[in-house]
């Protein structure tokens, strides 16, 4: 093979490469997604097959508790984790029915499937997440 076969065989490999990953649909983040309002979470339920929403404040005690299992489920589950501070998105809280913290919300397809209140162990949540991955 010449150089130009070469070159054109890793062009044809790198494109192949990206048309798979576009078809995939976007890869799952490995932190929580910090959400900065209303169109914001929408746009992640529809990008992501599974969500995972923690809606917290940062003056709550069991929101604190809860912190590290949800930034532990966002580094290896298959839902993408979103974090709603309710105290800078209070429309956003109101429209989904938050009525205390931590409330967990959990969309697949789209849509709502699942409301938790209260802190929640993780395998818990990871046995939620798993139902609908």
């Amino acid at each position: 093979m010449s150089d130009t076969d070469d070159e054109r065989e890793a062009i044809r490999e790198r494109k192949r490469q990206e048309l798979l990953e576009e078809a995939e649909g976007p890869a799952v983040p490995t932190e929580p997604i910090h959400v900065e309002g209303p169109e914001h979470l929408e746009d992640l339920t529809a990008d992501h097959d599974v969500v995972l929403v923690d809606f917290h404040a940062d003056w709550c005690g069991p929101c604190q508790m809860l912190e590290p299992t949800v930034e532990s489920i966002a580094t290896d589950s298959p839902a993408a984790v979103a974090k709603v501070d309710i105290d800078a998105n209070e429309a956003l809280a109101r429209r989904e029915n938050v009525q205390g913290v931590p409330t967990l919300q959990l969309y697949a397809g789209g849509k709502r499937r699942e409301t938790l209140v209260g802190v929640k162990d993780e395998s818990t949540l990871r046995s939620l997440i798993d139902q609908y991955a």
